[in-house]
């Protein structure tokens, strides 16, 4: 058979297969694969100057946690003249994922005028288990905008310090050295510090239990004496009590007795009081023992006044005998 004899349905149908074949593989590519034929995308710039680990191909591109895009190549380039390494990251953003409000319409068909002049970028971990990275969108006016013109001819996205990267800074100008020297020098002292109680607590321990052991038999001693102490005083009040009765007893009598003695005074000085009035009687008015017998009236009559105001005096309040007249 000649190559020109093949039936013509047969070659058609190889044709199709082919056709289909490669059609299939297309669809596969654009499925599967990163591209976007009918999604409108823009293709910025993220220049870093420090270290990404952990930023792939692929990875993410989010804006407050929604993914708007992702990440399409990495390269380093290095500037011979300042010694510089910029790490430039090329991203591709999902304009359909980005609805621009109140947009002038000559900025229409500009597409990198979509991009904020206070966007930035920053470099954020996406897992700490996988130590993948991804990159975080965000608007930052406070934050300085650095571009590199003559690093990339894309639209750039200026970055700023992720979290981690300030926490770093923070802790690099920590002076870590005196902290370590402070902590050790601290260290040594409370050891010697430990050193010396441990040296002088037992010392001290066995001090506190044999003087704790004396109190105990000081106060032991004392409870003993309070308590013969306690029961001296009992008999000494008992027998104070007692000779307090008796006194009474015998001041009451001897009160009795005591006026009895007065009145019986009493009388004999009003007696004598009438034997001497009955003398002045007898004398010359103007004698010297009329002038005598007249003061012996007197002063027998001061003395019988008084004994009758003692004798009332201890009659009423017998004590008198003892404690006297107070003033």
């Amino acid at each position: 058979m000649t190559p020109g004899s093949g039936k013509p349905g047969t070659q058609a149908l190889i044709g199709a297969f082919v056709l289909g074949g490669a059609l299939l593989v297309l669809g596969t590519i654009i499925l599967f694969g990163n591209f976007h034929v009918f999604t409108p995308t823009l293709r910025a710039a993220i220049v870093f100057q420090d270290s990404i680990s952990g930023l792939a191909v692929g990875a993410p591109v989010n804006f407050r946690g929604v993914r708007v895009g992702s990440v399409q190549s990495i390269s380093v380039q290095f500037d011979a003249q300042t010694k510089i390494a910029y790490i430039p990251v090329i991203v591709e953003i999902d304009l359909s994922k980005v609805i621009v409000t109140n947009r002038k319409r000559d900025d229409a068909a500009d597409v990198t005028k979509v991009i904020p002049p206070s966007l930035r970028a920053e470099l954020d971990m996406q897992s700490f288990v996988t130590g993948q990275s991804e990159i975080d969108l965000d608007f930052d006016s406070a934050s300085p905008a650095e571009l590199h013109p003559h690093i990339t001819a894309l639209p750039e996205i200026p970055t700023r310090q992720s979290t981690m990267e300030k926490v770093t800074e923070q802790l690099s100008k920590l002076p870590l050295k005196e902290l370590t020297d402070d902590a050790s020098a601290t260290l040594k002292s409370l050891r010697a510090l430990s050193e010396k109680f441990n040296a002088s607590i037992p010392p001290l321990i066995e001090s506190l239990r044999a003087t704790s052991d004396r109190a105990d038999d000081v106060i032991g001693n004392a409870g003993r004496s309070i308590a013969e102490l306690q029961g001296r005083l009992d008999g000494t009040l008992a027998a104070v009590s007692r000779l307090a009765a008796i006194a009474d007893l015998q001041i009451s009598q001897r009160g009795g007795e005591l006026r009895t003695v007065l009145m019986s005074t009493n009388q004999t000085v009003v007696q004598a009081r009438d034997v001497l009035t009955d003398l002045r009687s007898f004398t010359a008015e103007r004698g010297s023992d009329h002038a005598n017998i007249d003061s012996a009236l007197r002063d027998l009559a001061t003395t019988a006044a008084s004994l009758r105001g003692l004798a009332n005096e201890v009659e009423h309040n017998p004590q008198l005998l003892l404690t006297g007249r107070r003033p």
